[in-house]
């Protein structure tokens, strides 16, 4: 299995969960204590990187979510990854303002829920 397959959504074509407790556990390698430090700093990461999209020029938004992304498939937190990834692509794409303003708003609602399911799981 290689990288890229690690940082993969499963295949499943069920609902998944706001985070994937199997890709979690795969990626910390089963340590409860790595665990809990890696989400915490996905939150903190989350709130400075919609921090710096908002309002941002197309480049600076396309930086953040990229690196939102890369977080985000790390933990598995997939819906984040693919709202932050249709977010880089209309940064990238130079959409329109409403296109980007949509995408962020999604990124920003797929955020808040992970980040509410992490704040409940650390208690």
């Amino acid at each position: 299995m290689g990288t890229s397959d690690l940082l993969a959504p499963p295949a499943e074509s069920h609902t998944p969960t706001v985070i994937d407790e199997d890709h979690l556990a795969r990626m910390t390698l089963g340590d409860r204590g790595l665990e809990r430090e890696v989400l915490q700093i996905f939150v903190r990461q989350c709130a400075a990187m919609l921090k710096r999209i908002a309002g941002a020029d197309p480049v600076i938004a396309a930086a953040a979510a990229h690196t939102l992304k890369g977080s985000a498939r790390s933990i598995g937190a997939w819906r984040v990854a693919e709202a932050a990834a249709r977010l880089e692509e209309a940064a990238i794409g130079r959409s329109s303002k409403e296109a980007m303003s949509a995408a962020a708003a999604e990124l920003e609602a797929a955020s808040l829920e992970a980040c509410a399911a992490i704040g409940i799981r650390l208690g």
